[in-house]
């Protein structure tokens, strides 16, 4: 086995073996990549408006019954309301003394995600107190 120095007329070697350069500058470039921080989605969070009304929630002090319609909508003892306003309104039931029943009726069409984030935030609010109701609805499903 002979290593071949160039050519065979005795010159240097005029040119550059870049090989190994670029195998540096491959190893730098998935380096670079792995260090680079990964981007951080944002969050839209929609905040609560400021109105002049302070009328109490509509907690009944016997029984509150939550919904979920086809269409997504939660309603707290049949007025529409968002996911921050239901935990409030839990938090307020369980300061209550004794601590009312709460009914949950999701409807057999609404979507399971929407019936999950509902069960997520009572289960999250520690309500002690509650109950499914129209259960026999989804027999035919």
């Amino acid at each position: 086995m002979a290593i071949s120095g160039g050519r065979d007329d005795g010159e240097p070697m005029g040119e550059m073996n870049t090989t190994p350069l670029i195998d540096v500058m491959l190893v730098l470039l998935i380096m670079f990549i792995i260090t680079i921080p990964i981007q951080t989605h944002a969050v839209k969070i929609d905040l609560p408006v400021n109105s002049d009304q302070n009328t109490p929630p509509p907690i009944d002090p016997i029984k509150n019954t939550v919904s979920v319609d086809p269409a997504g909508t939660v309603t707290w003892n049949g007025s529409p309301i968002d996911m921050v306003t239901l935990r409030l309104y839990l938090d307020r039931t369980r300061a209550m003394s004794p601590e009312p029943e709460l009914h949950v009726q999701p409807d057999p069409q609404a979507r399971y995600a929407v019936v999950d984030n509902v069960l997520a935030v009572i289960k999250r609010s520690g309500v002690t107190k509650m109950g499914f109701v129209g259960n026999e609805q989804y027999r035919a499903f």
